[in-house]
């Protein structure tokens, strides 16, 4: 833990020209206590509602903050295990770590005790990321430490830089947990390194999550929803790389505003690496109200999603996809939810205004007819 914390002090540039201030800085920190877990889990809840503010901010929505009850439904959906590796190869903040860490660390999907065996594992061999940015790594080993991973295994690296070719064995795991970059430009000497050349960042970290899984591997990636549907060269032939390498079973549409001043819309794609997808089912997650700052997301937002989801139940905001019913020439899944009905087409007003001139003729040739009876 002293050699991390080092790192993320080698990395911020800080400056206190006064040596009476430096001397009130050290007092303060110096009254801290770090010792229990209870202390712990506080100063860890006031740090992630400083990366959450840095979020709300609008210039880091997407860089730093991916929202909790997000993170937390996706880990529902994939159940990781002890003993299983998770990797996030677009770190941030680690937040897809830190609540995996949490997950599992109160017993994973059977909430059973964890043995201190079991936590000296979660603790050193099973969290791997890496970070480009030099704050956001910094960030994500703190917070990384104050969760309770003590020797977080961050390399602050450019990840898309490692030739998908010389990838080795220890460097695939079996659950892959992240939301990379969107909309970033990589340079041509750092497409070479992919089968599928393209300058779109977020399409060259899914050919690297797919790459870094193991065989059976699980992996659950935030990506834009425009992914479904490019027609591009490079977005068709990685669609197609991606039902025909895994079994691609679900995908979360998420609402405009669930990343606060990303300004794009997401999805999330779960699957597993090893055998080619026949059929994918859709959910549209649909909270009811506009998100936004002051109406964020939430885990009850998220609720009924991990429960269909359990057995790809069809309901009012989910439906299947057979692979076979695509246009196999594009393979485009964007697919509408079918059990909303289509907006009826308004009338233009000169058509209504013309038909209320009929009816009133018409009106009026009755009212004549009745008095010629009287």
């Amino acid at each position: 833990m002293e050699y991390k914390i080092g790192e993320i002090f080698g990395e911020i540039k800080n400056k206190i020209q006064s040596g009476y201030s430096l001397r009130d800085c050290l007092e303060k920190v110096d009254e801290l206590r770090f010792r229990s877990q209870a202390e712990k889990h506080e100063l860890s809840h006031l740090y992630e509602s400083k990366i959450k503010n840095m979020g709300n901010a609008g210039r880091n929505g997407g860089e730093y903050y991916t929202p909790r009850p997000l993170i937390r439904a996706m880990i529902d959906v994939i159940q990781p295990k002890i003993g299983e590796t998770i990797y996030d190869g677009a770190a941030g903040s680690a937040g897809f770590l830190c609540e995996a860490f949490d997950y599992l660390r109160q017993g994973g999907a059977d909430k059973k005790p964890v043995s201190p065996k079991e936590l000296k594992i979660l603790q050193e061999d099973t969290f791997y990321a890496k970070e480009k940015k030099s704050l956001a790594y910094v960030i994500a080993i703190m917070n990384m430490i104050l969760h309770g991973i003590e020797a977080p295994n961050v390399i602050h690296t450019n990840t898309l830089a490692q030739d998908m070719s010389d990838m080795q064995v220890h460097d695939k795991h079996q659950i892959i947990l992240a939301n990379p970059p969107f909309g970033g430009k990589e340079r041509k000497e750092i497409q070479q390194n992919f089968t599928i050349k393209t300058g779109e960042t977020a399409f060259l970290f899914l050919q690297h999550f797919i790459k870094s899984l193991k065989p059976g591997g699980r992996a659950a990636i935030v990506i834009k929803n425009t992914f479904l549907s490019n027609t591009d060269n490079a977005a068709v032939a990685l669609r197609k790389e991606l039902l025909e390498n895994c079994n691609l079973h679900t995908v979360l549409d998420c609402p405009g505003g669930t990343f606060i001043g990303a300004g794009v819309k997401t999805v999330v794609l779960f699957f597993e690496k090893g055998t080619s997808t026949e059929k994918t089912w859709f959910y549209e997650l649909n909270p009811g109200r506009n998100m936004g700052k002051t109406n964020a997301l939430n885990d009850n937002d998220l609720k009924e999603f991990v429960t269909l989801q359990k057995n790809f139940v069809d309901s009012d905001k989910s439906w299947s996809v057979n692979v076979n019913e695509l246009d196999q020439s594009t393979m485009d899944l964007s697919s509408k939810n079918p059990n909303v009905e289509e907006e009826k087409i308004l009338q233009e007003p000169v058509d209504i205004i013309e038909k209320i001139i009929a009816l009133d003729k018409e009106s009026e040739t009755i009212l004549r007819n009745i008095k010629d009876l009287l």
